[in-house]
């Protein structure tokens, strides 16, 4: 959502950031690679209650995330591939911070749920998003590549994240937060996994 509304402002943005780390000499795959490096020993962190570690380590990672399209369209290196292995990491980071938060609060209190049943659902309400676009894309059930990018939906994933971080920063002083943080997350997962099928379905009038 975010990132339909002020795409052109951070146009200006991911410019000057392609232009500056470009400099490093890294092809943009090697951003996207460097990215998971960063997330795995943020996991371990996660693992051993190090919240404020595992926040540092995978905001670190997110910012990365950011440089590897940021080179690659500065550096007119931008390819089908790229894309590709930029959203298998992604899948793969995002997963890391999942299992990291379980092993984090899965001895907590609860919110109304146990704390392993948030963590489900925000797994697989993180997954189904994204697999609705594919999968309408893949079956022909939306044929316009402008209303796939006009999917959107409340919570993508920039988004989920940002609110994941948020709840890390505050589980710093309670865990409580954290744990309110995942379970909101979850649950506007499955609310933006509803938009994107609810668009799919107009699409067919």
């Amino acid at each position: 959502m975010l990132k339909s509304r002020f795409g052109k402002r951070l146009s200006g943005i991911t410019t000057a950031v392609g232009r500056v780390f470009s400099k490093f000499g890294l092809s943009p795959n090697a951003w996207t690679m460097l990215t998971l490096a960063v997330a795995v020993p943020g996991f371990i962190a996660l693992y051993y209650r190090q919240l404020s570690a595992g926040l540092l380590f995978f905001f670190i990672a997110g910012c990365i995330d950011m440089v590897d399209g940021a080179v690659a369209r500065f550096t007119k290196k931008t390819s089908a591939f790229g894309a590709f292995l930029d959203g298998v990491v992604d899948r793969y980071v995002e997963f890391l911070l999942y299992l990291g938060l379980w092993f984090y609060v899965r001895d907590a209190q609860g919110f109304i749920l146990q704390n392993t049943v948030w963590i489900m659902l925000l797994m697989f309400g993180a997954l189904m998003p994204s697999f609705i676009r594919a999968y309408a894309d893949h079956k022909r059930a939306v044929t316009s590549p402008k209303d796939l990018e006009r999917m959107g939906g409340l919570l993508e994933r920039s988004e989920r994240l940002d609110m994941l971080y948020v709840g890390m920063l505050a589980g710093i002083a309670n865990t409580a937060y954290l744990v309110y943080a995942i379970a909101l997350a979850a649950v506007l997962s499955h609310v933006t996994s509803l938009q994107r099928l609810f668009f799919v379905i107009q699409k067919q009038r």
